[in-house]
């Protein structure tokens, strides 16, 4: 008969990578270090089931038992007494919130690379450990980052639409002609782990130049990827593609608002694939309205979901994910392998995969 298997510390630190050694599983002998059971609440039930099977291992897993984010109410009246939380970005982990849960709190873990809907300062004056998830996501975004890109500059969405609608009559030289990235110069805002992969697969594509912005030297990073690091100004005023692939905190929000728009070229394309609150939206849909820029590719809006109403989705030249950046099934997988990790070594005093 086999037996449940459970991770202990030693365990746990080759699961985690401490130690090459293998893992010998012995299925009659339980492996626990806890002397009772942490509580762990889960703000949704459709997380990848790795993440949930390794919780159950070793916690006591209550959760919001539906695909959709846990209503405020509900997080509030729920979290009071759990040891860990298991949230996603739509969850907000406040004062408020961190009041109801109680001393027992002690692990936060996002499976996500943002974590401005936690309140980290809080979070460090009492003591909560808090886990992301920031390596895993890189291809898969860059990848999105690019097919937006070339989505947008071939109106590619625009274009289906015609087949679908009538709109396709004949093959005429000029109809629905797009803008290439061959010699074209690319900006990049923000050059971390996103922006260095978004450069390298553009770079086949034969741009005039990559260049980008970024708040702390890499000269050698350029050198290295045959990009240039440009200051900001130079940036927007003098990029026919402009991606923002930046993080969002107080000194990027709203950064790309009318002053902005007013000063890069009226054929230039905006791609954004970092946060919503990056771009002002309104000043967004002046400038796309009035011919300051081209067109927009963006992965992430505000609010998420956009609301049907919204004049984004009335305008031809942009083009609107609902925030499929990390979305391929290998990456969502491993993202809620590392969030489960993160919230057991936590428990466990241990070094996390992933810490703010």
């Amino acid at each position: 008969m086999r037996g449940t298997i459970r991770l202990g510390s030693n365990d746990l630190r080759q699961l985690l990578g401490f130690t090459a050694r293998p893992v010998t599983w012995e299925p009659h002998r339980r492996y626990c270090c806890f002397e009772m059971k942490p509580k762990v609440y889960v703000t949704r039930n459709d997380y990848a089931r790795i993440g949930l099977d390794l919780l159950r291992e070793e916690c006591d897993i209550s959760l919001w038992d539906e695909d959709y984010p846990v209503p405020r109410d509900e997080f509030l009246k729920n979290v009071a007494g759990k040891d860990a939380i298991y949230c996603s970005l739509n969850d907000r982990i406040d004062k408020e919130l961190l009041d109801q849960a109680g001393p027992n709190l002690k692990v936060i873990s996002t499976i996500s690379v943002g974590y401005d809907h936690i309140d980290v300062k809080e979070c460090k004056q009492r003591g909560i450990r808090v886990g992301y998830t920031p390596d895993v996501l890189t291809d898969a975004t860059a990848e999105l980052t690019v097919a937006l890109l070339l989505a947008t500059a071939r109106r590619m969405f625009e274009a289906n639409k015609q087949v679908h609608t009538g709109g396709w009559k004949s093959w005429s030289p000029m109809w629905m002609c797009g803008t290439s990235v061959k010699n074209s110069v690319v900006g990049i805002f923000g050059f971390g782990r996103i922006g260095q992969e978004v450069a390298k697969r553009l770079a086949p594509f034969k741009p005039s130049r990559i260049q980008f912005t970024s708040r702390t030297d890499k000269f050698l990073t350029a050198e290295d990827l045959n990009v240039t690091q440009v200051p900001f100004d130079e940036l927007i005023e003098t990029s026919d593609f402009l991606i923002i692939a930046c993080s969002y905190n107080v000194e990027t929000a709203n950064l790309f608002n009318d002053a902005v728009f007013s000063r890069m070229k009226p054929s230039a394309i905006l791609i954004n694939t970092s946060r919503g609150g990056v771009v002002e939206q309104h000043d967004l849909i002046h400038a796309l309205r009035a011919g300051k820029i081209q067109a927009a590719g963006l992965d992430v809006t505000t609010p998420e979901p956009l609301p049907l109403d919204s004049p984004l989705l009335t305008l031809p030249n942009v083009v609107v994910l609902p925030h499929i950046g990390s979305a391929d099934i290998e990456t969502r997988i491993e993202m809620s392998r590392i969030t489960a990790c993160n919230i057991l070594a936590g428990l466990k005093g241990i070094r996390m995969l992933s810490e703010v």
